[in-house]
């Protein structure tokens, strides 16, 4: 599928990184973008950079999603790729300290943003799109995010690596639910990348991090996620998979 002037997308999580990458990247080709986006003054302000538009949306919320869908097929027609990239990161032991449980508040409101935040708006939104014509052989394209720690989950990640091992673990299973309807489903992993939360670090740690990447021995760049997101849209064959972004990395325990 080309990403032009024709192509309408929808980024969750694109107020900043990886989906602002996402959003900026898309947008740069003509595609007409939608951020979904919980932090109003961020996505206002980055999508009126791209020439999209942005809406207030919270995936872990059915009403929500289904709002910031109908605003968004209102503004640009019904769209035909997702990219999720909304998600929580807590750190949190499952045991803490003074041998406190770890609160089962935190996870399941992670479960309920990485996880089902994710399947609500795969669901929701392929629901549109399979009643749109299709383009040549797809209908369209969904991307979600997961992460190493799905499979390298370290200590203090308990809800995180779940979550995201939720998400790829459902990439396959959605990809069958939705090939009669000729929509792809792919997940990348990505490792380290420089998002906002690691921007806030000591350039120090940022090169402590980097460099237990093996090759390049760096934090990713985000232009690099979209850039493995542009070329899954691109590719056709390119379905049921998750994909690990992460320059050979398999995170220690700590």
């Amino acid at each position: 599928m080309e990403i032009d002037s024709s192509l309408t997308a929808i980024v969750t999580g694109g107020a900043s990184g990886l989906g602002g990458a996402v959003a900026e990247a898309f947008a740069a080709k003509g595609a007409r973008v939608a951020i979904f986006d919980l932090n109003e003054a961020a996505g206002e302000a980055h999508a009126t950079a791209i020439g999209g538009i942005f809406c207030k949306v919270n995936v872990a919320d059915e009403a929500s999603v289904d709002t910031g869908l109908e605003a968004a097929q209102a503004a640009h027609g019904v769209a035909r790729v997702l990219v999720n990239c909304a998600g929580v990161a807590p750190a949190i032991k499952t045991v803490g300290k003074e041998n406190a449980p770890h609160p089962i508040d935190a996870y399941r409101r992670t479960i309920e943003v990485n996880l089902i935040g994710t399947f609500t708006m795969i669901s929701r939104f392929a629901a549109r799109l399979a009643a749109a014509d299709p383009i040549g052989e797809e209908r369209g394209v969904i991307v979600n995010t997961a992460s190493v720690a799905a499979f390298d989950g370290q200590i203090g990640q308990a809800a995180y690596a779940s979550s995201k091992a939720g998400v790829a673990g459902l990439t396959l299973p959605v990809a069958r639910d939705l090939a009669q309807h000729r929509i792809r489903v792919v997940t990348i992993a990505p490792g380290i990348f420089l998002t906002p939360m690691l921007m806030g670090l000591p350039q120090a740690a940022q090169d402590s991090l980097g460099q237990q990447v093996p090759h390049p021995s760096r934090l990713g760049r985000p232009q690099e996620f979209a850039q493995m997101v542009e070329s899954i849209v691109a590719n056709p064959m390119l379905n049921g998979e998750t994909i690990r972004l992460d320059g050979a990395i398999r995170m220690a325990p700590r």
